[in-house]
């Protein structure tokens, strides 16, 4: 990559980890009005809709059913979100906040360790190490925050499930980005999504429209829910999708670790949450292990 383009790379990544950040307090916000699973209906059906309205506005022309490996768009959306959502949100809800929390960071880790063999991105002993730090840092936020919960063997199963959709989705994605625009990528990953949570806010609701309607009424959710489809689906998403395009695993999983800097960042500023030096420390350690890993990378290779 040239400079030029590496800086726009990188931007995508930072930009995309920073609303997901954010994320946490409208997801928190929205949930107060909501049904988990009805406001994920919403996100990503929104997010569809506006990905759809772009493609017709500015006349893109998607080539996916072209391409005899197009089932593999639809894996990667089950991957993420849909697989990941539903092991994180029963990974947490029957975990102790600091379990899950620790087992997320390891998504990086796992997704390096197993580049190696898939798709022979062999890591540096500096992103190793880089990787690690950051891991470390995002570990201390957990330890710093209250725990909660009680973690049971279905917390266990589901934070498990979470972390290697995750990693599939980070690998497949790679994988696949010769063949697939980020547009296109993107775009079949929100139709899963708004297709499968959908599917589940219908059976939540019955036959009740009305009821699913009805969190819109709320103006705090409108707003949430819309930041969550428009910024952390859409955007992020594309963001994710089109930096992967150019980065090695390794240099694009280290920036999930920047998400629990923003969210920590983000509760202290918008909810007055604790915020102590330690905190600023372990925050630094997250940014320094990003910097590191991408600092000692060697030259991206051409996805497959």
């Amino acid at each position: 990559m040239n400079k030029k383009l590496s800086l726009k790379v990188l931007l995508a990544a930072i930009i995309s980890h920073v609303f997901w950040g954010f994320s946490f307090i409208a997801s928190r916000t929205a949930l107060d009005t909501a049904h988990v699973f009805v406001l994920l209906s919403h996100r990503f059906l929104i997010a569809f809709i506006v990905m759809t309205a772009v493609m017709l506005i500015k006349k893109i022309k998607l080539n996916i059913w072209r391409n005899k490996r197009a089932f593999l768009l639809v894996l990667l959306g089950l991957c993420e979100p849909v697989i990941y959502f539903f092991g994180e949100q029963y990974g947490i809800l029957h975990s102790s906040t600091i379990f899950s929390g620790v087992m997320i960071a390891m998504i990086p880790i796992v997704s390096i360790l197993a580049a190696a063999p898939i798709l022979g991105e062999k890591p540096t002993a500096g992103q190793l190490v880089f990787s690690l730090i950051s891991v470390a840092g995002v570990i201390g936020i957990g330890l710093m925050t209250r725990s909660s919960g009680s973690l049971d063997w279905i917390g266990v199963a589901a934070l498990i499930v979470a972390v290697l959709s995750a990693c599939a989705y980070t690998l497949l994605g790679r994988g696949i980005s010769k063949e697939f625009s980020p547009f296109e990528r993107t775009y079949m990953m929100l139709a899963v999504g708004a297709v499968v949570f959908t599917a589940l806010a219908a059976v939540r609701c019955g036959t009740s429209g009305e009821s699913y309607f009805a969190p819109f009424k709320n103006a705090s959710y409108t707003l949430s829910v819309l930041f969550l489809g428009v910024c952390c689906s859409c955007v992020s998403y594309f963001l994710v999708s089109y930096a992967i395009t150019y980065l090695t695993v390794a240099q694009a999983t280290v920036f999930a670790n920047l998400t629990t800097a923003v969210s920590v960042f983000a509760g202290a500023v918008l909810l007055r949450e604790p915020f102590t030096w330690t905190g600023v420390l372990f925050c630094a350690m997250i940014i320094l292990g990003i910097y590191g890993v991408q600092s000692t990378a060697k030259k991206a290779p051409d996805a497959p």
